[in-house]
């Protein structure tokens, strides 16, 4: 099985690739995809999916602490 990656993209979404279930809170399974973004900023009207609302009205660029 191939690793999952997610990727937290400058000022956008979460872009998943690889053989992952997604779920709602309730436990039921949303349909299958190899890749997705899910929505970080609250703006989709897709959710959980991101439709690209977040362009021009959410920041966010998120980088992994650099060790001394």
């Amino acid at each position: 099985m191939a690793k999952v990656q997610i990727k937290v993209n400058d000022n956008g979404s979460l872009r998943i690739t690889g053989e992952v279930e997604l779920l709602d809170g309730e436990g039921n399974v949303y349909p299958a995809k190899p890749a997705f973004s899910l929505c970080r900023c609250g703006l989709s009207n897709n959710k959980p999916f991101c439709d690209g609302s977040h362009k021009g009205h959410f920041e966010s660029k998120v980088r992994v602490p650099k060790e001394d």
